[in-house]
């Protein structure tokens, strides 16, 4: 062919070529939809919560209180992790979206010469055989093949393409041979498009990040009157100083700040990130693993998810006694040149026979589902789809495997030998043998699906196949309701296939707009939903999806706009990330319980003094004390043990609950100081004092809460943490400005924190039946 068309005038000229490479109509583009580091870390530091938080900084810093700014190291640490782990997740991802660039047989001066994909122009013509993915949007001008549009499509049967047609970027030809004009390039190009419509800001859906930014939002309200009028008062009516007045004012509003909780839950999930590396899952979105603990509605692909993407063969069933199907098998798939999934898995399975010299030969061909070769000694042997050889459609045998969801074809025989490809006939053969395949599920598939259906997981699957077949497949894997099947294609409305979303389980014949709407229906039902994928014909439903999960060996578009990436294309590690969310969640919430003790005390004690006119009792630098020892310290290590517990109820009225008892015991012991103060006549240090030590015991309460039931573990915690942070207040009491217990306060002390245990199991109870009757209630809705 290439003789014959080297003297015709085709494809451009070097000139031709050089000058549209100039003006931009060449095939080198790259989409992306990762985000810069510019913009990583924008993201990162200018936050409402970092602008609070060094706002309140920079008024210390103006009056020289700088021993009470140790709290921004809180603040830089928590910018620093999720700065470093983005910019690492998109870096991985980078690397792996660098693929070799084909060298491609183009038409340039009259012949062939050698182009990479990305040295095409537009207008060129180039030449494409089996095994070559297709560089560019391409209109066949001669040839003909059978093309594999799975990664575009999502339906994995071949396409038949010849002249006239149109060849899509990110296809592959499986046979055959053609010369084609390059329609499109770069970002023109249909792959290119699909990819760039996802290119969407996609929010971060987060309870935990939308609970910090609730109570920031909160604070922001009232931070900045608060801060103004306790300042006015300290400096104006009570005449303190503009430092000292600043040191005050500052201490009640850090005190609003849950920073530590920021720091809690970022390292929290920065583990999460570094355990799911150690098992080959990538995550690009720290917080998706959060997320994921959330999912109720899990979409699922069926090639390259429930499948490996190989077929296997079954069975080899004889239709007659008289004749070995397996002799017949060997040498058909000796002469055959097919290399096909199918063809694949029956070489591997049985043995090769080149005995017999074939004459003439007929590829498999997905439009005639059938192929042959012919030999002089031997006749003509078929293979293909039983309605289509022989005509086998109604056999026992065919009907019992295919219902079973597995793939048929039939072997047939004639004794004639066939000498030119017209004189093929399948229907004259003689069948003697079936042939049963199977796509190969998923080593612990069916483990992992029946696992995350007993967690309360809907799972749905979607795929371009066939329904019937899809849903074979679905019931195999073990996916609960997979005879709940429909094929898409015969829905034309979206409010159809809006309704099908919720009624059915496997859906056939989608289209990638159809995959998304499909996302869109089941997230405005209020389900939160995770999807898989693979190809560029799932990058729309991905971006949908709350979570989205991409396999590493699928498509780069699909890899970069992915929540997760499964490094070895194992959807059965699924269960993994999901413990890790629930680990992450039902950790941070139980730790909360501590951190909102402080936002809580800090925003009403703040109220009281503005009303009284009297100072706060605490500063900067006594908070911070606080945030390291009884916040900080034992949550860290509490935020590593394992579990898996579902996660009931909603994040921040739990952990606001949870923190209510201790934060009244502060407001009450507050007032029964100030009462002691006033009738006694204590000195200002012996109060501050007393009163700091009662906070440090109310909290301490918080920690030994959060580490009920008791293991050797959290005993450790919860002593070690009373113990350390009274060791701390001593040894720096002169940074803190307090004193020590005195013989006159020390009995006040201990006689206050057994009034304060006692009410704080009371009101804890109290608590925890309130929370209990709000669960069962939001249950039975």
């Amino acid at each position: 062919m290439e003789k014959n068309m080297a003297h015709t005038s085709i494809g451009l000229s070097s000139a031709e070529a050089a000058k549209k490479t100039q003006a931009g109509l060449h095939n080198d583009y790259e989409a992306t939809a990762s985000k810069t580091t510019t913009a990583i870390i924008q993201d990162n530091i200018f936050t409402l919560f970092n602008f609070l938080n060094v706002l309140i900084g920079i008024f210390l810093f103006a009056v020289g209180a700088y021993s009470n700014m140790f709290y921004l190291v809180i603040i830089l640490v928590n910018i620093t992790i999720g700065i470093s782990q983005e910019i690492h997740a998109r870096n991985l991802v980078k690397k792996l979206s660098l693929i070799a660039p084909q060298t491609l047989r183009v038409w340039r001066d009259g012949q062939i010469s050698s182009h990479t994909s990305k040295e095409l122009v537009l207008g060129d013509w180039v030449v494409l055989g089996a095994g070559n993915q297709i560089p560019a949007d391409l209109t066949i001008q001669s040839g003909r093949v059978e093309v594999n549009e799975a990664m575009l499509t999502g339906e994995a049967d071949l396409v038949v393409k010849q002249a006239g047609d149109r060849l899509l970027s990110g296809s592959f030809i499986v046979s055959g041979e053609v010369t084609a004009e390059v329609l499109h390039v770069g970002a023109d190009n249909y792959a290119a498009k699909l990819s760039n419509e996802a290119k969407v800001h996609k929010p971060i859906r987060s309870e935990l990040v939308s609970s910090i930014r609730r109570v920031s939002q909160f604070t922001s309200y009232v931070i900045v009157p608060l801060g103004v009028i306790l300042f006015l008062q300290a400096y104006f009516l009570r005449d303190t100083g503009i430092k000292s007045s600043v040191i005050v004012s500052a201490a009640a509003l850090l005190g609003m700040l849950p920073k530590g909780l920021v720091l809690l839950i970022s390292i929290a999930l920065t583990t999460g990130v570094i355990k799911l590396a150690k098992k080959r899952i990538l995550v690009q979105e720290m917080h998706a693993i959060e997320t994921l603990a959330h999912v109720d509605t899990l979409c699922l692909d069926k090639t390259g998810t429930l499948t490996e993407g190989k077929m296997r063969l079954e069975d080899v069933l004889p239709l007659q006694d008289t004749v070995d199907p397996h002799v017949f098998l060997g040498h058909y798939l000796a002469a055959s040149t097919d290399n096909n999934l199918t063809m694949q898995a029956l070489r591997e399975a049985l043995p090769v026979s080149a005995a017999q010299t074939p004459v003439t030969m007929l590829p498999f061909s997905s439009e005639r589902k059938w192929g042959a070769v012919s030999f002089d000694s031997l006749g003509t042997l078929y293979l293909g789809a039983p309605e289509k050889v022989a005509d086998c459609g109604e056999l026992p045998e065919v009907k019992a495997a295919q219902m079973a969801g597995l793939r048929v074809l039939i072997l047939a025989h004639s004794s004639t030998a066939q000498h030119t490809e017209e004189g093929f006939d399948p229907t004259d053969a003689q069948a003697i043998a079936v042939i049963v395949l199977s796509d190969i599920i998923r080593q612990n598939a069916q483990e992992t699906l029946a696992y995350l259906s007993d967690e309360g997981i809907d799972l749905k699957v979607i795929s371009g196949d066939n329904p019937i077949a899809v849903a074979a497949i679905a019931q195999r894997a073990g996916v609960p309701y997979a005879e709940k099947a429909i094929d898409l294609s015969t829905l034309s409305t979206e409010e159809d296939i809006r309704a099908a979303a919720l009624r059915y389980t496997v859906f056939g014949r989608v289209t990638p707009e159809q995959k998304k709407l499909l996302v869109e229906e089941l997230k405005a039902a209020n389900r939160t939903v995770a999807m898989t994928g693979d190809g560029v014909n799932d990058v729309l439903a991905l971006r949908e999806a709350d979570v989205s999960i991409a396999m590493a060996a699928g498509d780069s578009a699909a890899r970069q706009i992915a929540n997760f990436v499964l490094l070895d294309s194992d959807f059965t590690t699924l269960p993994d990330v999901l413990f890790e969310g629930r680990r992450v969640v039902n950790n941070v919430t139980k730790a909360s319980g501590i951190f909102f003790i402080k936002t809580i005390y800090s925003f009403l004690l703040s109220l009281i003094c503005i009303l009284t006119s009297s100072a706060f009792p605490f500063l900067p630098i006594q908070i911070t004390l606080i945030d390291l020892a009884i916040e900080g310290y034992p949550s860290f290590f509490l935020s590593f043990e394992e579990n898996k517990q579902r996660i009931h109820g909603n994040y921040l009225s739990t952990a606001l609950l949870h923190a209510l008892p201790n934060a009244l015991l502060v407001l009450v012991n507050y007032f029964a100081v100030r009462f002691l103060q006033t009738d006694y006549g204590w000195h200002t240090g012996d109060t501050t004092t007393l009163l700091y030590y009662l906070l440090i015991g109310i909290s301490c309460l918080a920690v030994i809460r959060a580490c009920l039931p008791l293991n050797p573990l959290r005993l450790f915690l919860a002593i070690s943490t009373t113990i350390g942070i009274y060791v701390a207040a001593m040894l720096f009491h002169h940074l803190l400005e307090i004193s020590f217990l005195t013989a006159v306060t020390l009995p006040y002390f201990i006689g206050l924190m057994v009034i304060n245990i006692i009410l704080f199991t009371g009101l804890s109870l109290l608590a925890k039946k309130w929370t209990a009757m709000r669960l069962a209630k939001a249950q039975h809705e």
